[in-house]
């Protein structure tokens, strides 16, 4: 890494939007107002994460994710708003060697950790549904933390591989980044590279950190869909398939992003569509992703307005007492990732019984796993 990024090397020019000088005070107010709401959106889920009265896994895998968005914004939307703000050259705005190779870095082991964790996701959303009698047991607070120290781990091993690889390509022309951001592509089309050979570790590279998520999610989810056909009642499918709604819609938004930005050779880049194309994903879809995932939990909301209200209930009622009466007011049990499936305001799903052992609601579904009795059920499921 350290003969890849020597000091004295010359840097590049970061062209952003610097050829349409009269779009550029319109592109920094909407970059500017999509970059505050995504901070805010992204914070008020951290501060429910935080404030939850119980830490369940599905609000933990939130609160990464929503770090993650955060990152990704943090990391582009500074330089890109600074460099429209200051009046600068027509070619851009230089940029050293090595502030290009951290921000990539950054950037790139953000997107796999991500990747990693929409993997990680998915997998507990296949124990939520199909197995919620054990999901307590399984999904613990300790395996929670592994998988999200592995996502970290993960996504930062292949983005080192990635941002070496890159940087030790020679590099000719007048580097020029047709960019608003040190991005992957826009470096490989200033390599001086002949054929596919030079590119290759750096395609194996995107494909690991694209595939083997990508994988481990079609297992979880054909497993899951070969559990919801067993399912005897339609309307219980049609439930437990929504659960997975929002988790599916941000998984194509992001593999379906990063598959068509870096899974492809230097000869299919197009510098002025892939710049368009990415601020659309560097800037819309950490947006979207509050309003699309955690918004629309039950969990997420109800600590956003119980962080909003603390000090009304509190001086109504007391600390003490509405923190038990808060407490009272949830029941333990088999929760789903989007508050639909357990918790004590959620309605029950055909096909799922309730039994009670030391005073506490059971909840399954009829996976059609075997003939298996509930506990106390006294019934074939």
């Amino acid at each position: 890494m350290d003969g890849a990024l020597n000091a004295s090397a010359p840097g590049f020019l970061l062209q952003g939007f610097s050829e349409f000088p009269r779009l550029r005070p319109v592109l920094f107010l909407l970059l500017l107002a999509a970059h505050l709401a995504t901070v805010a959106g992204n914070l008020l889920i951290l501060a429910a994460v935080a404030t939850a009265l119980r830490r369940l896994p599905m609000l933990l895998f939130l609160g990464q994710l929503s770090a993650i968005e955060l990152g990704y914004t943090l990391v582009v939307a500074p330089r890109a708003l600074a460099d429209l703000a200051a009046p600068g050259p027509a070619r851009g705005q230089p940029i050293s060697r090595v502030a290009c190779a951290v921000q990539m870095q950054l950037f790139v082991a953000l997107g796999g950790t991500e990747c990693f964790l929409l993997a990680a996701m998915a997998y507990d959303r296949y124990v939520a549904i199909c197995h919620p009698l054990r999901y307590a047991a399984v999904v613990t607070p300790a395996l929670c933390a592994r998988l999200a120290l592995a996502c970290c781990l993960g996504g930062l091993a292949v983005s080192l591989e990635l941002v070496t690889g890159v940087f030790r390509l020679p590099f000719c022309g007048p580097r020029l980044l047709v960019h608003f951001f040190c991005d992957i592509t826009a470096l490989l089309h200033l390599a001086c590279t002949r054929g596919y050979v030079d590119e290759l570790p750096l395609l194996g590279a995107c494909l690991l950190l694209l595939l083997l998520p990508a994988a481990l999610i079609l297992a979880s989810y054909g497993a899951l869909v070969a559990a919801l056909r067993r399912l005897r009642a339609p309307r219980g499918r049609r439930k437990a398939a929504a659960t997975c709604a929002s988790h599916l819609a941000i998984t194509f938004l992001h593999y379906g992003c990063a598959t068509f930005m870096y899974v492809r050779p230097k000869a299919a880049y197009a510098p002025r569509l892939d710049r368009t194309l990415a601020l659309v994903y560097t800037s819309v879809t950490p947006l979207l992703y509050p309003l699309i995932y955690s918004l629309r939990n039950r969990e997420v909301t109800a600590s956003l307005r119980r962080a909003l209200a603390w000090r009304q209930t509190g001086q109504a009622l007391g600390p003490e007492v509405a923190l038990e009466k808060e407490a009272d007011s949830r029941t333990p049990g088999a929760h789903g990732l989007d508050g639909r499936l357990g918790g004590a305001n959620a309605e029950p799903l055909e096909g799922q019984r309730e039994v009670s052992q030391d005073g506490l609601p059971i909840r399954d579904f009829v996976c059609g796993v075997g003939n298996r009795k509930l506990l106390g059920g006294g019934g074939d499921i």
